[in-house]
């Protein structure tokens, strides 16, 4: 069974958390440590995950409705005969 692919809608609300949630983490916490930014940096990958998977999964797209148009009257004109070009006589071959 293949694994589905992730929306648009899954990459950006996941791209935007991951961004947003680590400027806040870094402002609140205020820490400068080495560890404790690898900390939060993976604490604000692990929410941009859980909202991805979150986001609902768009269904099957519904078969578009096919609207008949109104129907307009065929107006057909058709040439005068003067100016129907003479017929050729039609040669026919003999299969051999």
């Amino acid at each position: 069974m293949a694994m589905p692919r992730p929306t648009v809608a899954q990459l950006a609300y996941g791209s935007c958390t991951v961004v947003f949630s680590t400027f806040a983490l870094l402002l609140l916490s205020q820490t400068s440590s080495g560890a404790g930014i690898a900390l939060v940096a993976v604490m604000a990958l692990v929410l941009g995950l859980l909202v991805a998977m979150t986001v609902p999964q768009s269904k099957s797209r519904p078969a578009p409705v096919l609207r008949s148009l109104p129907r307009e009257p065929v107006r057909a004109t058709l040439p005068s005969p003067a100016t129907v070009p003479a017929r050729e006589a039609v040669r026919e071959r003999a299969v051999s």
